[in-house]
């Protein structure tokens, strides 16, 4: 079995976020990280994996990432994992791609993965949290041709069948496909599992693939921002709210607060 799993290198959702100059996210910070919800898709691909067989001969979990230089980190932290391959596509034409333009150059390397070894899965998060659109597992599923499942709770694949399970706000559905195809997790079923010493150790010396768009025999023209749907027109800061109050203090503020949540209609 092979499962490759996309994952993305994003700013920390609890630090102060800002976009430069250019309408782009500043990234690069000390607190950039492998996206969480990212972490649930790799969970859910070494599961599938492991009742296959993995780790063993014939079977590998791949994790695929697109970005600068430091986007190797959320490689690292995915093998530290258990992942047992990385795949870095890295490329000065790909800023400013959208999500579009990013799902092109992630099929184009899955394409190539799957042209090397037969692919099964490709796992992907429900979302990635410096952009929150949700569109990348739907956009690799058509540029690749292959079925997708979404926001799955459970996962099996057996006799080239995947079966995913998942819940809406009234039922529980099954779904399935042919193998290969492309899956997206929700981010309750799968509690990424925390890497032990030994494989943060291990991540550190594992060899990376790195790809350029020449690699992967792309038109520069048909990514970055040169190829992307959607443009930034404009952004500006979020407005503090006007009405804010601030309560600090001991017990005596407690009647304060009681007051105003009052009026403010909460009983």
């Amino acid at each position: 079995m092979r499962v490759v799993v996309c994952v993305k290198h994003v700013p920390d959702i609890q630090s102060p976020r800002s976009l430069g100059d250019d309408g782009r996210l500043v990234r690069g910070g000390d607190d950039d990280t492998l996206n969480e919800l990212d972490e649930d898709a790799l969970e859910a691909g070494l599961r599938t994996a492991e009742a296959a067989g993995f780790p063993g001969e014939g079977h590998d979990v791949t994790v695929l990432t697109l970005g600068p230089a430091p986007a190797v980190e959320a490689l690292r932290r995915g093998l530290a994992m258990g992942a047992s391959t990385a795949v870095h596509v890295s490329d000065e034409a790909v800023a400013g791609s959208d999500a579009i333009a990013t799902a092109r150059i992630l099929a184009a390397a899955i394409a190539k993965l799957h042209a090397e070894d037969p692919v099964d899965l490709v796992v992907a998060g429900m979302a990635a949290l410096d952009g929150l659109t949700s569109l990348v597992p739907a956009a690799l599923a058509e540029l690749l041709g292959w079925p997708q499942l979404t926001l799955a709770d459970e996962i099996t694949l057996s006799e080239g069948v995947v079966r995913v399970q998942r819940e809406t706000s009234t039922d529980v559905e099954v779904l399935t496909a042919p193998a290969p195809a492309v899956l997206s997790v929700t981010d309750q079923a799968f509690r990424a599992r925390f890497p032990n010493f030994k494989g943060i150790m291990a991540a550190r010396k594992a060899p990376v693939t790195s790809w350029t768009l020449a690699d992967l025999a792309l038109d520069p023209a048909t990514v970055g921002s040169a190829g992307s749907a959607t443009t930034l027109v404009h952004a500006q800061p979020r407005p503090e709210r006007p009405d804010r109050i601030v309560v600090t203090g001991d017990a005596e503020t407690v009647p304060a607060l009681v007051d105003y949540l009052s009026q403010k209609g909460f009983q």
